[in-house]
């Protein structure tokens, strides 16, 4: 898989994983959901990433 692949993959299972969780678990892990969402947001008006800069130090291939 490419990185943009990757990066949808991960920013995906967080939100799915934090929205049950604050639906089982408690309520606040829905920021966590909130954190990701205004992290793509961010990303979307800068172009950078910090999860992209990651999966390249770790070698995913563009």
């Amino acid at each position: 898989m490419k990185l943009d692949e990757w990066l949808r993959l991960i920013a995906g299972l967080f939100v799915l994983v934090a929205v049950v969780l604050g639906a089982v678990v408690h309520p606040a892990w829905n920021y966590v959901a909130a954190f990701v969402a205004v992290n793509l947001i961010q990303s979307a008006l800068t172009g950078w990433c910090p999860m992209m800069a990651l999966l390249r130090t770790l070698g995913v291939q563009e």
